[in-house]
């Protein structure tokens, strides 16, 4: 689930970084103070090593932040930037740039894949700065810590429901936020992440002819999942386990609602056939779960 996310990150690195400020503000602020940044970085990277060094607590807030900045854009130093921001925080408690250094640890920590520590300072940042333009991005890189765990579908599921409820919590806390519109990508992606290991557990009874716990695991991707790009072949096999069952009715009647939304669906095709070899039709039959999911996607009846 971290395809393309080093993209986004570098986006949001440079939105924190700015300040708030606009690309444009940023760059001629970087270009202006180059040469500054330099001689800095020159002083500052010896701290601690000899008797010319100056204490890192006569350095500026700007200054021990500008170095932070520089080790973790220009050094990739992830870990050497973490230690000045947090010397900021620690230095000069209730400024600017130790509220700025904080919502720049839980970056610097998320983008070092320490996510809990990352979730913690994004907390801390929201505890004491609920009211800031960052607050959206605190509570997103929260969520984003969830997510960015989500390896494949054969893991424990517990990462994904946690990703969902943050993603949830910013697209409803925020709206309107650039971050409300990742989370709403992200949130399709985490659900369908969910109906996927539904369909992988099914697919594993079904193959060792356990058909009611098959039907149980496909069933809730219809009921539950029915917007994710899984349904389809739910509904197909479903068909498969209730034939299997001899339960001609709930068979024909998903294959009616496959046929309904899916009929280009090269499942709708396996399970016509499957349905025609037993001399059956995809039609609504019975009064099973399945005939209240046809009434309601079909013909719209949801009362």
């Amino acid at each position: 689930m971290n395809g393309g996310m080093q993209d986004e990150g570098s986006r949001l690195d440079r939105r924190v970084m700015a300040g708030g400020r606009s690309g444009e503000q940023t760059s001629a602020r970087a270009g202006a103070t180059g040469l500054a940044m330099m001689l800095l970085v020159a002083t500052l990277s010896g701290c601690g090593g000899g008797p010319k060094d100056r204490p890192l607590d006569t350095y500026t807030a700007e200054e021990i932040f500008k170095q932070g900045e520089f080790k973790l854009e220009s050094e990739n130093d992830p870990d050497a930037a973490l230690k000045f921001f947090q010397e900021v925080e620690r230095l000069y408690p209730y400024t600017e740039f130790a509220k700025r250094a904080l919502i720049m640890q839980a970056f610097t920590l998320h983008k070092s894949k320490e996510y809990e520590e990352s979730r913690a300072a994004s907390q801390r940042f929201l505890d004491f700065y609920p009211g800031d333009e960052d607050a959206p991005y605190a509570l997103y890189l929260m969520a984003l810590s969830y997510y960015d765990q989500i390896d494949d579908v054969g893991r424990d599921q517990g990462l994904t429901f946690q990703a969902l409820n943050g993603m949830r919590d910013v697209i409803e806390t925020y709206p309107d936020s650039d971050y409300s519109r990742s989370a709403i990508l992200k949130f399709d992606l985490a659900f369908d992440q969910l109906a996927a290991k539904e369909m992988e557990i099914g697919r594993y009874y079904l193959k060792r002819r356990h058909y009611s716990a098959a039907i149980n695991r496909f069933r809730t991707v219809v009921q539950d999942f029915q917007t994710t790009s899984h349904t389809a072949e739910a509904l197909h096999r479903l068909v498969e386990s209730y034939l299997a069952l001899g339960l001609n009715d709930e068979a024909q009647t998903a294959g009616a609602i496959l046929g309904y939304n899916y009929q280009s669906s090269p499942f709708y095709d396996d399970s016509f056939r499957l349905l025609k070899g037993r001399g059956l039709s995809p039609d609504a039959k019975g009064e099973s779960w399945l005939r209240t999911v046809y009434r309601q996607v079909v013909r719209g009846e949801w009362l």
